[in-house]
């Protein structure tokens, strides 16, 4: 779908491997404060190939005030695919005439009023906008703690933003993040390195939810130290981690059958593999 917006965030969208979650998070129109790539994400969701996910940014989308809708894209110019993707869908509304000193409100998504997140930001997300726009161009501090307090105090958002094109050491961060949504973003981001996800496997510290989802990648599990780190990793789910260990050379599962790190569920396992493959040499 060609919607005419030049946004590095609506470009990670029209990749496959954005997490269901961010993108559950962008059809209820919560995954910006732009109101640009908002609107031009839920244009995009309403294809998601992921039927829930395609309702609810439609639903979002219906939830908008026609007038605002239009309003909008009278006074931000926005491109003309966008406008006419909204148009075909909704249908030409007749414009109010102006009253001197009135400013429309910008359309705001019944979702994102509920959770205080408004298309046309607020003072507090102006300043997390800011606060992430600095980081991106390279004006954090040097500090890793001042970087972490600041990165962790940004909305929500701002944090996916910035989890999906901000650094490398944003993203160390970021895939830490209490919000699962926003720790998968980081998986999202096209600038993330194999070196990166190697790091990730190994994190006692995750949620699970990423390691499941770097477990899932058929991408990321044909690199054997993903796969060694995910099933070394005590926190990674067993569903994930057990059909995994199949695929270790026997040094690794002789190391595992004796680790009281991992689920007592994986040690048996490895010993059982490991047997198997000892009884193959005799």
């Amino acid at each position: 779908m060609f919607l005419g917006v030049a946004s590095p965030l609506v470009e990670v969208f029209l990749k496959d491997g954005v997490p269901r979650d961010v993108r559950t998070l962008a059809a209820r129109g919560l995954a910006t404060t732009d109101a640009l790539d908002r609107l031009a994400l839920l244009a995009l969701l309403t294809s998601d190939p992921d039927p829930d996910v395609a309702a609810l940014a439609s639903a979002t989308i219906d939830a908008l005030p026609a007038h605002a809708v239009d309003d909008f894209f009278t006074r931000a110019d926005p491109p003309a695919p966008l406008r006419a993707w909204f148009l075909a869908r909704r249908g030409p509304a007749p414009a109010p005439p102006p009253t001197p000193g009135y400013e429309a409100p910008p359309p705001v998504p019944d979702a994102a009023a509920s959770e205080g997140i408004h298309l046309s930001a607020s003072s507090e997300a102006d300043a997390g906008v800011e606060a992430d726009d600095a980081i991106l161009e390279g004006e954090f501090p040097d500090d890793e703690e001042e970087v972490h307090q600041l990165l962790t105090s940004l909305p929500v958002p701002e944090k996916i933003k910035l989890a999906t094109l901000g650094r490398r050491e944003q993203r160390a961060i970021l895939v830490r993040d209490p919000n699962r949504i926003v720790a998968s973003a980081v998986l999202a981001s096209p600038k993330l390195t194999d070196t990166e996800v190697e790091n990730f496997a190994r994190m006692q510290n995750v949620s699970d939810e990423v390691l499941r989802i770097i477990g899932t990648s058929r991408n990321w599990t044909k690199n054997y130290t993903v796969v060694a780190a995910l099933v070394k990793n005590p926190r990674t789910p067993t569903a994930v981690s057990l059909p995994l260990l199949m695929r270790l050379v026997e040094r690794d599962i002789k190391g595992l059958s004796v680790d009281r790190n991992v689920p007592e569920s994986v040690r048996i396992a490895a010993r059982k593999q490991l047997a198997v493959m000892q009884s193959r040499k005799e």
